[in-house]
């Protein structure tokens, strides 16, 4: 396995975004990862608008479940959403650029807890997410590769 935790964290941050079409779909980008933590980042469009002109809380859920994933997998082992939830506190705007920061709280065995908070440009708190990770088989980056 990779001796420097945070290089290992790099490779599988771009390993994953490279296998990701959804979150690249959306526009979103990886602006920061290291062990048990991501940072991304996506504007809101207008086809992601809802019917009261605010931003789809789905996109808003995507973005804070993009960045969970991001974290969760930066110890190189592929790892899965358990289950989270999601608490929207202030309306995304079109134009918005919402940024998702997601952090380690607690990792034991095969379980982990990751909170996320998403902001807006200005620092404005749009949503709160936590998420409840499970580690599975497999390695994000081939640990032959990772060395």
């Amino acid at each position: 396995m990779h001796s420097d935790p945070q290089a290992l964290a790099e490779l599988a941050g771009k390993t994953m975004y490279e296998r990701d079409p959804a979150s690249q779909a959306l526009g979103m980008t990886l602006d920061a990862i290291r062990p048990g933590y991501a940072r991304m980042r996506m504007r809101v469009r207008d086809d992601m608008l809802n019917g009261h002109g605010t931003c789809h809380g789905g996109y808003i859920f995507m973005l804070a479940d993009s960045a969970f994933a991001f974290a969760c997998n930066s110890h190189n082992v592929n790892t899965v959403g358990a289950g989270c939830t999601i608490d929207y506190l202030a309306p995304g705007r079109a134009g918005d650029v919402l940024v998702a920061e997601a952090v380690e709280q607690v990792l034991s065995g095969k379980t982990g807890v990751y909170d996320v908070v998403v902001t807006d440009q200005d620092g404005r708190k749009i949503a709160l997410f936590r998420g409840k990770s499970h580690r599975v088989a497999g390695h994000v980056v081939p640990v032959d590769a990772a060395m």
